[in-house]
């Protein structure tokens, strides 16, 4: 069974923001225990939110060191599968959950998130760091 954790880009905001929160301690726990996989979407949310280009470096630098998931045609196939499948129920999440979900879902990684968005998407394992 894969122990690897998907951060959400909203975790990771908190982490850089509030570096005293709970959910940040929480991370720096699963960073230390190299439990912390990146994957491209969450890498371009948090580096579209930085401002100051030699911030934009360190984040790049310190954020390469995590292992990587990219996505694969199989991938993005499922998230599409996902969408229609939650449409067909008249729910709709944004695109960028679906990317995180199918690929949390192509290799049994559990998600680490405060969106709740994550909750409706069927077989998809939530990290819960409570």
């Amino acid at each position: 069974m894969n122990t690897g954790i998907i951060v959400d880009t909203c975790v990771w905001i908190e982490f850089f923001r509030k570096p005293e929160s709970d959910l940040t301690v929480h991370l720096k726990g699963l960073l230390r225990e190299r439990r912390v996989t990146m994957v491209g979407m969450v890498l371009a949310e948090i580096l579209q939110g930085i401002k100051v280009q030699k911030e934009a470096r360190l984040v790049k630098e310190s954020l390469k060191k995590l292992p990587y998931l990219e996505m694969t045609r199989d991938i993005w196939e499922k998230a599409g599968e996902i969408s229609a499948s939650l449409r067909r129920k008249g729910i709709t999440i944004p695109l960028s959950n679906l990317i995180i979900a199918a690929l949390a879902l192509s290799g049994g990684y559990e998600v680490f998130t405060i969106d709740p968005h994550f909750e409706q998407v069927h077989g998809l394992k939530l990290y819960s760091f409570s």
